[in-house]
């Protein structure tokens, strides 16, 4: 039963507030931010408009920030905001891409490769009077270029309580090893145990990430940056056993199917009792219980096998960003100004968060609604003994890997897979890609 508590987040909102003063914050002071969207005199004001885009494949998430454009818009009648997001399976770094190609890139922008784009020109610094509504964002190269949208949420299993009393499972798992224990009493029932939505590419990242977080990254955040000077090696054995582990998971307790699966089929897939468990984070709670309010799940992060608990939680530069070419345009500033400091008011940045389970970037003190689960995933980012850490491609600065890799690394991964490859000649495969990809990059 996704049974709901009033959650107050000033507790952590402090804890978040450590981890990014920890990681380097902006101390550059701004005007406090004032509230917006009382309508007065809009019929004084003149008329703007500009282009909004942001990542749509969750569709909680769409609904979230589409329903706060509507409500601006409708307090704001003066400014119209055309939304260019679209629902696709490519990866939004692609999608953005292809919209920068055809002149399309939009005004503001939903960003999460932010030094790539700050790099290419086509995004500007957050302008100064909205810094105050953060608690030291991070930075790329001494600048703030995002408004944060929420701060980094733990992954984890969310997991049929059903299917696992059905499985004789009393007790959630210490180790990797118990973790897997489950998997064959699930599959033992005749259950898929796991539904996965590799269709959507950006999905694999979620296994692939608890993967390469344990082996790699809990213990040496800045392996990107030895990979990159090739002091690091994908072929290193904790990788090695790493993707190992990720190839056995899906060949014997990964449901048969995906490959055709959609991101946002699993929850329906999920609530059915086709499969018992999904690897994701806490923006599909809300989802499942959409799909049916009486399903009852359970959610936890999947130790390692010396049951050690590493999750992604730091800090990242993504957010609300700017294009270069808005910039321009003072009238169209001053909206997405406005539009950004009514998505972070805490009405209405509470009613986004609690769409999609999110946990607040901002310093004002937010509450809102959330269900026992996203309690665990809360619990998990307050825990000091937690170890925090991020996906592979959202670090930045010397940790940046290239842009293309990515996809290109998830799809290397399905393909071993499909193929039941050798994955020490795989993670061959991926140190010259990776190479290669360095060089051009440097041209």
């Amino acid at each position: 039963m996704f049974r709901k508590t009033l959650l107050k987040l000033s507790v952590l909102l402090l804890v978040a507030t450590t981890i990014l003063t920890a990681c380097g914050g902006n101390n550059a002071g701004g005007n406090p931010a004032n509230t917006t969207g009382n309508g007065a005199a809009d019929d004084a004001k003149k008329e703007v408009a500009f282009t909004i885009g942001y990542a749509s494949g969750d569709p909680a998430t769409k609904k979230a920030i589409a329903d706060t454009v509507k409500k601006f818009m409708e307090v704001n009648p003066h400014i119209k905001i055309k939304d260019l997001s679209e629902t696709t399976s490519s990866a939004y770094l692609d999608w953005l891409k292809t919209k920068d190609a055809v002149g399309e890139f939009p005004d503001l922008v939903e960003m999460r490769d932010t030094e790539v784009f700050a790099d290419a020109g086509k995004i500007v610094e957050l302008p100064a009077d909205l810094l105050d509504l953060f608690e030291a964002p991070p930075e790329v190269d001494g600048k703030v270029w995002n408004a944060p949208m929420q701060v980094n949420a733990p992954q984890g299993i969310i997991y049929s309580k059903k299917a696992y009393a059905d499985a004789g499972v009393t007790e959630l798992p210490k180790t990797y090893d118990e973790f897997i224990e489950i998997q064959e009493k699930l599959k033992a029932t005749g259950i898929s145990p796991i539904v996965v939505g590799g269709k959507d590419i950006f999905h694999m990242g979620f296994w692939v990430n608890k993967f390469l977080i344990d082996a790699v990254y809990a213990e040496d955040p800045d392996w990107n940056s030895k990979r990159t000077a090739q002091q690091a090696s994908f072929t290193e054995d904790k990788v090695v056993r790493a993707m190992t582990d990720f190839k056995d998971l899906f060949q014997k307790y990964v449901d048969k199917g995906w490959l055709s699966t959609g991101d946002n089929q699993t929850a329906s897939i999920l609530v059915s009792g086709k499969a018992a468990q999904l690897y994701s984070g806490t923006w599909m709670f809300t989802q499942i219980a959409e799909a049916d309010p009486n399903f009852e799940f359970g959610f936890y992060a999947v130790p390692d096998r010396e049951g050690k608990i590493n999750v992604i939680g730091l800090p990242s530069p993504a957010g609300w960003s700017i294009s270069t070419e808005a910039s321009q345009d003072a009238d169209k500033v001053e909206a997405i100004k406005e539009f950004i400091r009514f998505f972070f008011e805490p009405e209405n940045y509470s009613n986004y968060l609690a769409s999609i389970n999110a946990i607040p970037s901002t310093k004002a003190e937010v509450t809102y609604e959330t269900s026992e689960q996203m309690q665990v995933a809360l619990d998990l980012i307050a825990d000091p003994t937690v170890n925090k850490s991020l996906a592979i491609n959202n670090w930045w600065g010397d940790n940046l890997i290239p842009p293309q890799f990515r996809n290109w690394y998830y799809k290397l991964l399905q393909e071993l897979v499909v193929k039941d490859g050798d994955v020490a000649d795989y993670m061959k495969q991926a140190d010259t890609e990776y190479d290669n990809q360095v060089k051009a990059n440097a041209m």
